[in-house]
């Protein structure tokens, strides 16, 4: 019966999830301790702890979902509940309330030095989102109609970008939208794919992130920029970049992005007031060749066609918001 008993509750075992709240960088880990009960003193060998039970729970058929985890948080976690923030167990709690409600991956074998960029990203666009809708939410009402600022140009980033995404070249498109937001920019990146019914995947939580940074750089007129690639097997890649202006996305024209000396050809597009104008070369170049973290220069790719936008139809070059 013992036997028994012991073989039920490793079956059931195999049953129950777990999640990892993961010190994914040297000062976080460092952060962590200052706590006693937090034993580990090399990043290096904890990360390695870790990855190794995750292969373990793996090969024992169980799931595990790894979340990112932040010793300010942790903090002002232990602070509002009142948890002593010197014990296991509380990390514990901070894990499970954060699985819930923060950023998570799950663990399907990966190395975790994949895993970790995955998980790092996954939580600033989270981080993003919340912050543009925050923003937005705060715009309030039209003076003169009682709109809702903040939701109409939710509203019209989300036509353009359906727009964007249904006249481009079918095949894998990938967009970056940023906006120049005090005191950091803002950026969000989104894939589209074509799908086997003609149609178009696209990843709910990215698009909805990307859809507000769009919305907030159009109702703010805040200076930014919208670029896009698109890529198709068998045929070279076409560049399109837009950038914010006032109230709406503005194209480039080919004159303007054609580099007459390199095999290349982008195009690109800027905010301006509820649409759509072009950007010069030079422009679509700062757009698609600078690394937005570092500033530095990206030097362009080969068998990449920079070629004309799509035309958007529609009110894409109307005025925005007149009250």
């Amino acid at each position: 019966m013992a036997h028994t008993d012991q073989t039920m509750r490793r079956v059931l075992r195999r049953e129950i999830a777990g999640t990892i709240g993961l010190l994914t960088d040297e000062h976080d880990f460092r952060a962590m301790r200052r706590y006693r009960t937090f034993t580990f003193d090399d990043h290096a060998a904890y990360l390695r702890q870790v990855e190794a039970l995750l292969r373990t729970r793996a090969s024992q058929g169980t799931h595990t979902t790894v979340a990112l985890f932040d010793p300010e948080d942790y903090a002002e976690f232990c602070s509002k509940t009142g948890l002593d923030p010197d014990l296991a167990a509380t990390r514990t709690r901070y894990t499970a309330e954060i699985a819930a409600h923060g950023p998570t991956v799950p663990y399907d074998g990966q190395p975790l030095a994949d895993l970790v960029p995955t998980l790092v990203d996954e939580a600033v666009r989270q981080a993003t989102w919340e912050y543009a809708a925050t923003l937005l939410s705060r715009l309030g009402t039209c003076a003169t109609c009682g709109e809702d600022l903040g939701r109409a140009a939710f509203t019209r980033a989300s036509r353009l970008l359906t727009r964007i995404v249904e006249t481009a070249p079918a095949g894998h498109r990938h967009l970056v939208c940023s906006i120049s937001t005090t005191p950091e920019a803002l950026t969000s990146v989104l894939h589209a794919d074509d799908d086997t019914e003609g149609g178009t995947e696209l990843d709910e939580a990215d698009a909805l992130e990307f859809t507000a940074v769009l919305a907030l750089g159009l109702a703010t007129h805040t200076p930014g920029g919208l670029v896009m690639r698109t890529s198709a097997p068998g045929s070279p890649d076409h560049i399109y970049g837009w950038r914010l202006r006032g109230y709406g996305l503005a194209p480039l024209t080919a004159a303007e992005v054609f580099d007459p000396g390199s095999p290349d050809h982008i195009y690109g597009w800027r905010l301006r007031g509820y649409g759509l104008a072009p950007l010069t070369a030079a422009e679509v170049f700062d757009a698609y060749c600078t690394d937005v973290e570092s500033g530095d220069l990206i030097a362009p790719e080969s068998n990449v066609d920079y070629c004309a936008p799509p035309d958007l139809g529609d009110d894409s070059g109307a005025p925005g918001h007149r009250h």
